[in-house]
């Protein structure tokens, strides 16, 4: 575990290196050094020995890290060191999508529930999951110990559904309703907003053209 407190902008940082470890695992790799640590998340290497700094996990020169002793310790500050349940509610085109993303199960989450307010989709299947009733909220995130949920559904749906969520004991919510969510000070939000990220993308894109335009 960390040897001190574990910065945001680290924390930011730990999912990137545990996507190289397991990469580098896959590939058989024993060993892996900062600098390749870095190369795969887009960082630099200083980034990289700082950030692992506040681990217990040291490297060895010229070796490199443990790809198996830093891929548990990572996941263990992550809360990752068992697989964690979550719940997907709104199962829209981008609700199932992310049924099918084999990103969840390699990265240690395990989706257990699929809810939805429409009766043509419930008690259909997707993903080897039934899609079940936003009326039973309650009772499934209760009986299969969710604390962490995905929210896929309507701006005008999502504030009452993270109510409810909460209401049961979900402590974190990674919310793609394009909409701002209030909740208590202890639930963690993250918005995932593809739109709002085009837009800046577009900014960029296009100021970037008038740099060329005008030689700057």
């Amino acid at each position: 575990m960390p040897k001190r407190p574990v910065p945001d902008a680290t924390v930011a940082r730990l999912p990137l290196y545990l996507r190289g470890l397991i990469t580098a695992a896959e590939a058989g790799r024993p060993t892996v050094s900062s600098d390749e640590l870095a190369t795969a998340s887009g960082v630099t290497s200083a980034n990289v020995r700082k950030d692992l700094s506040f681990l217990e996990t040291t490297g060895t020169r010229g070796i490199g890290y443990s790809v198996g002793s830093l891929t548990d310790e990572i996941s263990a500050v992550l809360g990752l060191a068992g697989e964690r349940p979550l719940v997907i509610v709104g199962i829209g085109n981008l609700g199932r999508a992310l049924v099918t993303y084999d990103g969840f199960s390699r990265r240690g989450f395990v989706v257990t529930a699929l809810l939805d307010v429409d009766p043509r989709k419930v008690g259909t299947t997707i993903g080897g999951l039934v899609i079940e009733d936003l009326a039973d909220l309650e009772t499934v995130v209760a009986d299969r110990d969710v604390t962490i949920a995905v929210l896929a559904t309507p701006a005008h749906a999502a504030q009452d559904v993270a109510d409810r969520l909460v209401g049961v004991g979900v402590t974190a919510v990674l919310n793609f309703a394009p909409t701002h969510l209030d909740v208590p000070s202890h639930v963690t939000v993250r918005k995932v907003d593809v739109s709002s990220e085009l837009q800046i993308l577009s900014f960029y894109e296009q100021a970037s053209k008038g740099r060329l335009a005008t030689g700057a």
